[in-house]
């Protein structure tokens, strides 16, 4: 049977006290907006969910489509099961939704050009789907808010700056603004509409205020985010400037700043600005940002506010540290902005106010609890692809989440919308984490591929990293007895003395000495050769292995995923999987390759590959147990799409080795186990790297996903085990 390994305890790193101690929230569903797509519009249009609310019986979500030009709706009756609810095409672009009785309000960019902006507010009947009026804004929209008591709906007119001119340094007229209107019945008053100037107000580009986020609170008092100018404002409900004040600054101790390849926590940044996006109040009194970062800054965290602009919460580093523990630490982005907290939501379940903080570059979400002072963290839950919007349906004790990144141009992952529920259940994600090291931060990993088990000590493991951490290769020690599991240790991999270069680890098995064996996967492109490697318990190569010519002759990129030792002393042989077909094979059809040790002859088998339509199937893993070589089979596609990922076996006795050039010997394989109901069970969508399987001293076996090192990835890792293989 699956056990979903499910959170009991975490290190300090990620989360304090016992996880079912307290109610969580858990994911019980993704959306692929691509789903709700009219008839006329092919799979092949770029959708996205970026703003996202909820009709007041909590049934429907409306979600802003900016590529596609739609307002979605999707059916949460049955939150478990959401169902395509229609869309309704806009002219122009869709920048926010909020909902105003039985309307949306949509905030849409009619634009010519960034010099020439214009905008409106469309109304929409949620049942039947029709526009019922439209309020010419005089600019681009890009947040909309509705007051808790319906009296008014607030809009941030941005006029976003063209960051092509001039590197988007401010100002750029025009300025933008912020515009208020009544509502009666739900629906905006477009005679009673207010235009609030704010310039004069930032210390930065004060004649070109951008305004970004916008957000009411119980007293219509209306808070602004200006995010290019680092300043934040309140309003009163007829227009009034309450207070205004700068979002400040911080200094990062501890932070990776160099997109090298490498996860490292040893560089600094002074007076880094927030730059903050989202706005949420959490009382009459109290605001909290998410410190994004745009034109100079991102602090990596987000801040709470007193409404006159004291700091009453600063969350530092805290959230990235705990993403990177779970292995969603974005390595490209560390130049730039790290995590970069977006979106927020804040919402009272019970007598609780929870807090949810969206990382946009890691796709997770940090979940807090409000204490009046300095918020408690509970969890971190993973989400689509690129989390921007957020609403919380207390009624239900559900939260949504909107992901706007759409790779459909590379047949990728497609946006989605993520479904958590609150309740007393144990915790699903994370699956696997790292603990602290020496310097008191977390091990940086992502990226797993190949998995061997330690021969005498059950539930002990070692994984690599491949050639996204070009720069950091690693031989990582994973503690599986621990849920989550935990990485213990990172064994950097060197050679002469200096991190090991070229390297593409995909496959690794134990060489019986202390050391181990690992595959490296060519990537001519990266200048990367097929090989494999012998690596001591210092992590130091001791030797490398280059593919006779017999072999290279029919080279390709996907080289050696897999690597596993079988026999002792003279006998012993290296097996690797070749994962697809290489020039000299003939369709659907790869080598297992042979090189004993000490001969150092070289030989292979053919193994068949199942069939799929679309995309193509390789293999992944190999790894020896009992009589048995167990290899991991998957195709290349993600989320519906997904087919074959699938775990089969060949009899020992089927690998006897012909050599090289000539005719090769066809094995017979018996499928083991189908993942696919083991990675949907997850809550997300399916992923197309399961790339690394072990079986441990005990007999059981392991599990885990490539999440690509959070690049066009949503850095989900699912490590997990199904128990005894017989």
């Amino acid at each position: 049977m699956l056990r979903i390994l499910t959170l009991a305890a975490l290190s300090s790193t990620v989360i304090s006290g016992s996880a079912f101690a307290e109610p969580l929230f858990n994911r019980v569903a993704s959306f692929a907006v691509n789903n709700n797509l009219p008839a006329d519009m092919g799979q092949e249009t770029e959708t996205s969910a970026e703003i996202i609310a909820a009709s007041k019986d909590g049934m429907t979500l409306v979600y802003s489509d900016s590529p596609a030009k739609l307002i979605g709706f999707i059916d949460i009756t049955d939150a478990k099961a959401p169902k395509a609810g229609g869309a309704v095409k806009m002219e122009g672009e869709p920048t926010s939704v909020a909902v105003s009785g039985s309307l949306v309000l949509a905030g849409i960019n009619t634009s010519e050009s960034k010099s020439n902006p214009s905008g409106k507010l469309v109304a929409i009947d949620i049942a039947s789907k029709a526009i019922v009026s439209e309020c010419a804004l005089g600019g681009q929209p890009d947040s909309v808010a509705v007051s808790p008591d319906g009296s008014i709906a607030a809009i941030a007119v941005e006029n976003e700056r063209d960051e092509d001119i001039e590197d988007g340094k401010l100002p750029q007229l025009p300025a933008g603004f912020v515009v208020i209107l009544p509502l009666k019945d739900g629906a905006p008053q477009c005679d009673g509409l207010i235009k609030v100037e704010m310039t004069g107000l930032a210390q930065v580009g004060a004649e070109d205020p951008e305004p970004e986020f916008i957000a009411i609170n119980a007293a219509n008092e209306i808070a602004v985010t200006m995010q290019e100018n680092n300043h934040i404002a309140i309003l009163a409900a007829d227009g009034k400037v309450i207070s205004h004040f700068s979002a400040g600054a911080v200094d990062l101790e501890g932070v990776d700043t160099k997109s090298d390849g490498a996860i490292s926590f040893t560089d600094k940044k002074e007076g880094v600005k927030r730059e903050p996006d989202a706005v949420k109040w959490l009382d009459n009194d109290r605001l909290a940002v998410a410190n994004e970062g745009d034109y100079e800054g991102g602090s990596r965290s987000f801040t709470i506010f007193s409404k006159s602009g004291e700091v009453l919460f600063e969350s530092g580093l805290s959230l990235e540290m705990t993403i990177a523990s779970m292995g969603h630490y974005p390595e490209k982005r560390s130049r730039a902005k790290g995590v970069e907290p977006e979106g927020m939501e804040i919402a009272k379940f019970g007598e609780t106010t929870w807090i949810a903080v969206m990382a946009e570059r890691a796709s997770v979400a940090g979940i807090y609890k409000d204490t009046g002072g300095e918020p408690q963290f509970v969890q971190v839950v993973p989400t689509g692809l690129g989390p921007e919007g957020a609403v919380a349906i207390p009624s239900r004790n559900l939260l949504a989440i909107s992901n706007e990144v759409d790779l459909v141009e590379d047949g990728g992952v497609r946006s989605h919308v993520t479904i958590y529920e609150l309740a007393d259940a144990p915790m699903q994600y994370p699956t696997i984490v790292s603990a602290n090291d020496e310097s008191g931060k977390p091990i940086g990993w992502g990226a797993l591929s190949g998995l061997v088990a330690d021969k005498e000590k059950p539930g002990i493991l070692h994984g690599v990293n491949d050639s996204v951490y070009f720069g950091q290769p690693t031989i990582y020690t994973i503690d599986a007895n621990v849920t989550p599991a935990k990485i213990v240790s990172a064994l950097r991999v060197s050679r002469g003395g200096h991190p090991a270069q070229l390297m593409d680890m995909e496959g690794i098995t134990l060489d019986g000495k202390g050391g181990f064996w690992v595959a490296n996967e060519g990537r001519s492109d990266r200048l990367v050769p097929h090989g494999i490697l012998n690596v001591n318990a210092k992590g130091e190569i001791k030797a490398e292995i280059g593919l006779p010519a017999e072999l290279l002759a029919g080279e390709k990129r996907f080289g050696f995923e897999g690597i596993a030792l079988i026999g002792e002393g003279d006998a012993a042989t290296l097996w690797m999987a070749v994962q697809r077909e290489w020039g000299d094979d003939e369709k659907g059809f790869v080598k297992l390759v042979s090189y004993n040790i000490k001969s150092k002859e070289w030989g292979a088998v053919i193994y068949p590959l199942d069939k799929v339509e679309g995309g193509w199937v390789g293999l992944s893993e190999i790894t020896v147990h009992g009589d048995h070589a167990y290899i991991v089979e998957r195709d290349n596609q993600i989320g519906e799409k997904a087919a074959i990922k699938k775990l089969y076996r060949v009899a020992l006795g089927e690998l006897v080795p012909a050599k090289l050039g000539g005719a090769l010997p066809v094995v017979k394989k018996e499928e083991v186990r189908d993942f696919l109901p083991d990675m949907k069970s997850f809550g997300g969508y399916v992923f197309d790297k399961i790339e690394g399987f072990a079986i441990d001293a005990a007999g059981n076996g392991f599990a885990v996903t490539d999440n690509d090192g959070v690049d066009d990835s949503n850095g989900e890792t699912l490590f997990w085990t199904i128990g005894k293989v017989n």
